[in-house]
C-alpha cells in the first residue's frame, strides 16, 4: 500500500477519531516528538522554538525526550500560551532541566547546531505577523540545521502556499503527508520531507504519494501536462479552486492522464487515483 497524501481537514478528523478510540491526545503528542527526535541524530546546542497550539507541544514533548537521552535543549516560547497537553509537557520539561531562552533579544539562537520549528501546524492559514513573523526570520537567518515538525511555519496545509515560512533542511511529516507539503511554495522551503507513522487511523482515503523516480512513465501517451502555474491560470476561475480535485475531474472528464509539475514535485491524476510525489522525500 502506498503512503497517503491527506488534506487538513481529513488529518484533523482522523487524529479525533483515533482519541475517541482510545488514544489519548497526550500520548499521540508523545509520539509525534518520538517521530522527530528518531528522524536526526541530535547533538550539540538544541534549540526548540513553540507556538501556542498542539504544534509547540509536541516540541515540549520532544524536549522531554531529549533530556531523557542526555540532551538539555533550549525552550523558545513566542507566546505565554499552551494547549493543554502542552502545558503538561512543557512543566514536564522544565523540571526535567530544560533551559528557557528569550526570543526577543538579537540573534536568539547564536550558538545552536539544530533548531527544531514547532510554531505553526498544518491548520495554519493567511499571513504571519508580529512576534511570529520575527521568531521565523530569525530561524532563517539562524546557521543552524532546521527541523520542522509536521510541516514548515507559515505553509498552508492545503494549497502550500506562504508568504514567508521556516526553510528547513527536514521537515517530518506527522501521522501522514499532507497535500499543501507538494503544491505551491511548500518545495522552495523544504530541503528534505519524510514521515512519522504515529499510529492515526486515516479515516478518508484521499491520495497517495509514488515515488518521484517513477513520475516519467505517467509522461507519455495519452498525457496532458502543465506546470502547477498553467493550470492555476487555466482553472482558477476564483471558484474555492482546489487543485487535486480539479486535476482529478479534468482527468476524468478527458480521459487522459494529468500531469501538474513544478521544479520539484508533481500531481497526477490518472482517472482512478491521485497521487502526488516530489524529489525531496527521503
Amino acid at each position: 500500500m502506498l503512503p497517503q497524501v491527506v488534506t487538513v481537514q481529513n488529518m484533523r478528523e482522523s487524529d479525533a477519531h483515533t482519541i475517541a478510540s482510545g488514544t489519548t491526545s497526550a500520548e499521540l503528542m508523545h509520539r509525534a516528538a518520538l517521530g522527530i527526535f528518531q528522524s536526526v541524530r541530535f547533538v550539540g546546542k538544541v534549540a526548540i522554538v513553540c507556538g501556542v497550539g498542539n504544534n509547540g507541544g509536541d516540541g515540549y514533548a520532544l524536549a522531554c525526550i531529549l533530556l531523557e537521552n542526555g540532551l538539555t535543549p533550549t525552550i523558545f516560547r513566542v507566546d505565554e500560551r499552551f494547549s493543554r497537553d502542552g502545558l503538561f509537557y512543557y512543566h514536564t520539561a522544565m523540571s526535567k532541566g530544560a533551559e528557557e531562552g528569550n526570543i526577543s533579544v538579537p540573534a536568539p539562537f547564536t550558538g545552536c547546531d539544530i533548531i527544531v520549528d514547532c510554531l505553526l501546524g498544518t491548520g495554519f492559514k493567511g499571513e504571519v505577523s508580529g512576534a511570529m513573523q520575527r521568531a521565523i526570520e530569525e530561524i532563517n537567518a539562524s546557521s543552524a540545521y532546521v527541523i520542522s515538525a509536521d510541516i514548515n511555519s507559515g505553509i498552508n496545509g492545503d494549497t502550500g502556499e506562504a508568504a514567508i515560512a521556516v526553510n528547513s533542511d527536514l521537515t517530518v511529516s506527522i501521522g501522514s503527508y499532507k497535500v499543501g507539503m507538494f503544491l505551491g511554495d511548500a518545495p522552495y522551503f523544504i530541503d528534505k520531507l519524510r514521515n512519522a507513522d504515529i499510529g492515526i487511523e486515516i479515516v478518508r482515503q484521499e491520495y497517495y504519494l509514488m515515488d518521484y523516480e517513477q513520475l516519467h512513465m505517467f509522461e507519455g501517451y495519452n498525457s496532458v501536462v502543465m506546470t502547477e502555474e498553467e493550470f492555476r491560470e487555466k482553472f482558477d476561475h476564483g471558484d474555492g479552486f482546489d487543485l487535486p480535485d480539479r486535476a482529478a475531474r479534468l482527468s476524468n472528464e478527458t480521459g487522459k492522464v494529468i500531469v501538474i509539475k513544478s521544479e520539484h514535485s508533481a500531481v497526477v491524476a490518472d482517472m482512478q487515483y491521485l497521487y502526488f510525489c516530489a524529489d525531496y522525500v527521503c
